[in-house]
């Protein structure tokens, strides 16, 4: 018989595993159970022999409605009247996509207001350009 190794799975500060399994294992994290938040998600690896190896995983869970903003951004100084467009949509089950109230409106960015003030400049330019070659 080969001997192999005992993986122990932690969720955060957790003193007790949430799974046991010997290596190798496909699992599967059910993060409906948690909170959203920020977790810890602790691999603890003892060989045969009685060596220990330990690694950690951060990420975050989002599993209730996504909140978009517009109009402030994290750690901003602001002062005055904050005009904020703010969109909340769950995802709905995992088998139908929700189309209506899934995606954010946002305003248009500033780059392309500057790329239509310049088209529009330069068809200005050439129309003059041709009006005055033609009389």
């Amino acid at each position: 018989m080969q001997d192999k190794s005992v993986i122990f799975i932690f969720l955060d500060d957790s003193p007790a595993p949430i799974a046991e399994f010997l290596s190798p294992v496909n699992f599967e994290l059910d993060t409906r159970k948690m909170v959203d938040g920020k977790h810890i998600l602790k691999i603890v690896s003892k060989d045969p022999t009685g060596k220990e190896g330990i690694r950690m995983i951060p990420f975050e869970v989002r599993n209730g409605p996504a909140i978009a903003i517009e109009g402030i951004k994290e750690n901003a100084v602001v002062d005055g009247i904050l005009p904020l467009m703010i969109n909340a949509y769950g995802k709905g089950d995992q088998k139908k996509f929700l189309i209506e109230g899934s995606e954010t409106p946002q305003s248009i960015p500033s780059w392309v207001w500057i790329l239509i003030i310049g088209f529009v400049g330069w068809a200005m330019y050439y129309f003059i350009t041709y009006i005055s070659i033609n009389q």
